[in-house]
């Protein structure tokens, strides 16, 4: 199954492209090319990228701008979902209207004349700033052709609400995993069922952990952001693991990895009535991971009758963020 947005076919899982840039060691850029193509040719052509990932130097856009160079073809092939509109460093938000012209027309600087962006958002709901007057700006940037639409991220079910009562909301990116299901409670994905909204699920593979490849806290690496995450601290961490073994045990009986079952698991969440459409879009840095992640299980109802139980039985220990990105969030 394929679905159509904004007049382009794309694929029932898309890719992230944050890990590609924003790290302190990034990949070689030969191997993000190469996890870039790997998603495309596999159909996750909805890539997910941003302003800030990485340096003003070294970001998405700088990226997708040196891989159209090399592959011209695939730029028509994607649906490019930008974020924007934050400090590189703090990224405390500014989404005034000059704030919003400023990073929009940065953006299409940095992508240069051969890249498209087809859907732009905003990283955090500006707590200066309402979100009228936010989506008025950005009404203005795709009147002006700069870009091809308007999403939002990390938004609440009343700020969706009255976002679309101004314009068009393209789509609604959010953390959707199996040990982030908060969107499920609080209103947000009945809200974008209930407007047509696409989900854009980040992180769907809780930040690597459900991957099963992460066994302890000390498989992270001293210079990752992850280690100011709450949910990966000690205690934390061990408690957490729990959840992730009990879906490896599900993918070992199904013969998959856990993360194609928590991918699964998304797009079996997003076929259920009164659903909105949910597009998982996972990071990987090498074609292999891509292509792992690209495929599509079948789940069972028993298989998700059995994610349910695990679910119930285990619950998240520490917050998603550090103290500081929690505050941000709009609540």
């Amino acid at each position: 199954m394929v679905h159509t947005i904004q007049g382009k076919q794309v694929g029932n899982i898309g890719f992230g492209l944050m890990g590609l840039t924003w790290r302190p060691t990034p990949a070689p850029e030969e191997q993000a090319f190469a996890a870039i193509k790997a998603a495309i040719d596999a159909g996750c052509n909805y890539l997910n990228g941003g302003q800030f990932y990485g340096t003003p130097d070294h970001n998405s856009l700088t990226l997708l701008k040196k891989y159209y160079e090399k592959y011209p073809e695939d730029e028509a092939k994607v649906l490019l979902n930008i974020k924007g509109c934050a400090d590189v460093v703090t990224i405390v938000p500014d989404t005034s209207f000059e704030g919003v012209k400023t990073s929009v027309e940065t953006c299409v600087r940095l992508i240069g004349g051969n890249g498209r962006i087809h859907q732009f958002e905003p990283a955090r709901k500006d707590k200066k700033v309402e979100i009228e007057d936010t989506v008025r700006a950005l009404q203005a940037q795709v009147d002006a052709g700069n870009i091809g639409g308007i999403s939002l991220s990390e938004v609440s079910a009343a700020t969706i609400r009255r976002a679309a009562k101004v314009a068009k909301i393209q789509s609604v990116e959010v953390e959707l995993s199996l040990w982030a299901t908060e969107p499920l409670e609080n209103g947000v994905t009945a809200a974008c069922a209930e407007l047509g909204i696409p989900i854009l699920a980040y992180s769907p593979l809780g930040r690597g952990m459900l991957t099963g490849q992460i066994k302890s806290a000390e498989d992270i690496p001293e210079d990752d952001y992850r280690r100011t995450v709450p949910r990966f601290q000690p205690g934390a961490f061990e408690a957490n693991l729990r959840l992730v073994d009990e879906v490896k045990k599900l993918a070992d009986k199904k013969g998959v990895t856990p993360g194609q079952i928590a991918i699964g698991w998304l797009l079996a969440l997003g076929r259920r009535p009164g659903m909105p459409t949910i597009i998982p879009i996972p990071g990987a840095t090498t074609p292999e991971r891509v292509k792992e992640n690209a495929v599509e299980i079948e789940l069972s109802e028993e298989d998700i009758n059995e994610i349910e139980r695990i679910l119930s039985e285990f619950k998240p220990v520490g917050d998603r963020y550090n103290e500081y990105a929690m505050a941000m969030l709009d609540n």
